[in-house]
């Protein structure tokens, strides 16, 4: 049984049970700015399971089922092996107050036996952690069914949610099938929705999140295609179905070397590369578009690996797109963009490897070699060991985990820079605040240093040193300046350094600011070079063209030799 003919018959079952079918969400998830990416089947449908009654007018139905594009990157270091992947499909029945345990049991049990002709080997049930009890309805529905059924009793692993910061969740029953090894593996988990947690899962698990149980119980189930095929087709790994076989032909064809966990590297990498893309992913140095350069980044490396060719990965593009294209038609319409963005992802990474080498033969520590130029640590590792010398891993290590930390915490707003918050527009104004700074550099005086700044989601405010008042002729001048760039589609890239680094290359600082050994320097640039370079923690756009139309309000004095504009974007 094929994965084509799994999906349909899984949506065609739940289909004739009176459930409705729902296409896919994005990867990129609808109004949960919680997460970066879709995780799970029901993300898109998280807002009925509080407002069940929502459901009817949105899709006239209750009961509802999808296959649903997930995207996970927290084992992305497993991949190569026989069960992990970043990319994969999510088959699920949703219900909203439309049936309870019973049906959603019995759907499962009958979808695996009769349907995939699949035995179970156990179920898992919520044993009961403090104010939960035990799921006995459940137990007694599975012993019900089956009578010859293991039962097993699970504490927290079987307690599903929330997602993000807050959310439904509640206790869950897991199937276990065998696989072709002979190993128990969970095939499909069916989540109770009773609770609304007020919290994440982790304020959840230290005691520190509030449960309340809410008015109707929601059904919530998902079965990774990927597992499930595995099992069906009785392999040994994810990657010998048949989602993967046509790619793994088209890998071999353009590779000279064999190297089975580098295959799978590729393969998984370039599937999810195409799939983030069609969904309006595009590679950059922050969020969404810094994991889509990593995959593809190591994509890259790897086909290296293999001794693919210089362009290889567009000719593996055409592959995936095929495959998939008649279930996700956003892939073919989105095609040519896709194949686009891989080639000039591959044509700058390369120049990055070349930078990287130079870097290397000087002898600078693998760290910077990592943060600044992009150098993969797997490849300074093999290049180390070439010359007889070793990497020390450990405070590798060490320095990243400090490096994330310090990303993190500017991401959360330490180093706000005068952000009243990080919302859209704000955020834009300050991307804009980036371009006015340079621009009066420009036009009136290339010394011109920023004194202090002020952005809300109605305008930016910047204070800056300068001996005289702005002519209109100037005002009118920087107002162009920064339009002109905001209409040529600069790219926002944010770049890691070392402080002595950033300070060498001209970045521009705030007036009497501390900053530490490390930095955060965002270029607005293209191809011709950078028009702005400014210490900052974010956040940003990540492109000019996203502004708008930029408007001086404002000029005037607010001291002797210091100057201050507001200004809006329209």
């Amino acid at each position: 049984m094929q994965s084509k003919e799994i999906r349909e018959r899984f949506l065609k079952f739940f289909e004739n049970r009176g459930h409705k079918i729902i296409p896919s969400a994005s990867l990129v998830p609808e109004g949960d700015i919680s997460v970066l990416f879709t995780t799970a089947g029901m993300q898109q449908f998280k807002p009925y399971y509080s407002n069940p009654e929502n459901a009817d007018k949105d899709f006239g139905n209750r009961n509802i089922t999808s296959a649903q594009k997930c995207l996970r990157t927290n084992d992305i270091d497993e991949v190569g092996d026989s069960t992990h992947n970043t990319f994969f499909e999510m088959l699920g029945n949703f219900s909203f107050g439309g049936y309870g345990r019973r049906e959603a049991i019995e759907y499962a049990y009958d979808f695996i036996k009769k349907e995939l002709g699949l035995e179970i080997s156990y179920v898992t049930i919520y044993k009961g952690e403090g104010i939960v009890p035990k799921d006995i309805e459940s137990e007694n529905i599975w012993r019900n069914l089956d009578s010859n059924l293991e039962v097993r009793e699970d504490g927290s692993d079987v307690f599903w949610g929330p997602t993000g910061n807050n959310g439904p969740c509640g206790p869950t029953t897991e199937i276990y099938c065998k696989n072709a090894s002979g190993e128990d593996v969970e095939i499909w988990n069916i989540v109770f929705n009773e609770y609304f947690c007020d919290g994440s899962r982790e304020k959840l698990d230290k005691g520190e999140a509030n449960l309340k149980k809410m008015d109707v119980l929601g059904i919530d189930t998902g079965m990774g295609l990927e597992r499930l095929l595995a099992t069906v087709q009785k392999k040994k790994s994810i990657y010998d179905t048949d989602l993967f076989l046509e790619l793994f032909d088209k890998i071999e064809q353009f590779s000279s070397i064999d190297n089975s966990k580098a295959k799978c590297i590729v393969a998984d990498h370039i599937r999810t590369t195409i799939f983030l893309i069609s969904d309006g992913v595009f590679p950059s140095n922050t969020d969404r578009g810094y994991i889509l350069r990593r995959l593809l980044r190591r994509a890259v490396r790897y086909a290296d690996i293999l001794g693919m060719k210089h362009g290889s990965l567009v000719w593996l593009s055409e592959s995936i797109i095929e495959k998939y294209h008649q279930i996700y038609p956003n892939l073919l319409k989105n095609s040519e963009i896709i194949k686009k963005e891989i080639e000039k992802e591959e044509n700058k990474f390369r120049e990055t490897l070349v930078k990287g080498l130079k870097e290397f033969e000087k002898g600078i520590d693998p760290f910077i070699l990592a943060t600044t130029y992009g150098f993969p640590i797997e490849l300074t590792q093999e290049l180390a060991e070439e010359k007889g010398t070793k990497i020390n891993l450990e405070d590798f290590n060490k320095q990243m985990k400090a490096h994330v930390i310090l990303s993190q915490t500017a991401s959360a707003g330490m180093f706000k820079g005068g952000l009243a918050n990080h919302n859209e527009k704000t955020v834009k104004l300050h991307t804009a605040h980036h371009l006015l700074l340079a621009a009066l550099q420009d036009v009136v005086n290339k010394d011109i240093k920023q004194r202090g700044s002020n952005i809300t989601e109605e305008r930016l405010r910047i204070d800056f040193v300068c001996d005289h008042k702005l002519t209109d002729e100037e005002k009118n001048k920087v107002e162009n300046l920064v339009n002109e760039k905001i209409k040529a589609g600069l790219n926002v890239v944010r770049r890691e350094m070392p402080l002595a680094e950033a300070e060498k290359i001209g970045a521009q600082m705030e007036f009497g600011a501390k900053y530490p050994e490390m930095v955060s320097v965002y270029f607005i640039e293209d191809e011709k070079g950078a028009f702005s370079k400014e210490f900052c923690g974010g956040p940003h756009i990540s492109n000019t063209a996203e502004l708008g139309t930029f408007k001086i309000q404002k000029e005037e004095a607010v001291s002797a030799g210091v100057r201050r504009i507001k200004a809006v974007l329209l």
